[in-house]
């Protein structure tokens, strides 16, 4: 089994800063890519932040500039670094990684139970 465990959601004020980390644990033989996606209260779920392994970045327009999106190897842990945080970045954050969990194996993405980031205005 694979479980990602995020950590680093809270409350800020708009205009600051926090950290997200993903770590992920259990049978992986190697990692495509991972990354973040978030889900407001009535929104669908949508794309934040995604890397590969081999340090390829992709980011929603909305957080450009602003998140970072980062891994300190290629397998774990992956990080995302947001500044100037404002209100309408409030939502449920959760890690997803695309992974081969043994060799042979094919691809499958997993997901984490998500963090809360609330950004007061």
């Amino acid at each position: 089994q694979v479980q990602l465990v995020e950590s680093g959601g809270g409350l800020v004020q708009a205009g600051g800063s926090l950290r997200l980390s993903c770590a992920a644990s259990g049978s992986i033989f190697s990692i495509n890519a991972m990354g973040w996606y978030r889900q407001a209260p009535g929104k669908q779920r949508e794309l934040v932040a995604t890397i590969t392994s081999g340090g390829s970045t992709n980011y929603a327009d909305s957080v450009k500039g602003r998140f970072t999106i980062s891994r300190d190897s290629a397998k774990n842990p992956v990080y995302l670094q947001m500044n100037n945080l404002k209100p309408e970045d409030t939502a449920v954050y959760f890690c997803t990684a695309n992974l081969f969990p043994y060799l042979g194996s094919s691809p499958y993405d997993y997901w984490g139970q998500g963090t809360q980031v609330t950004v007061s205005s």
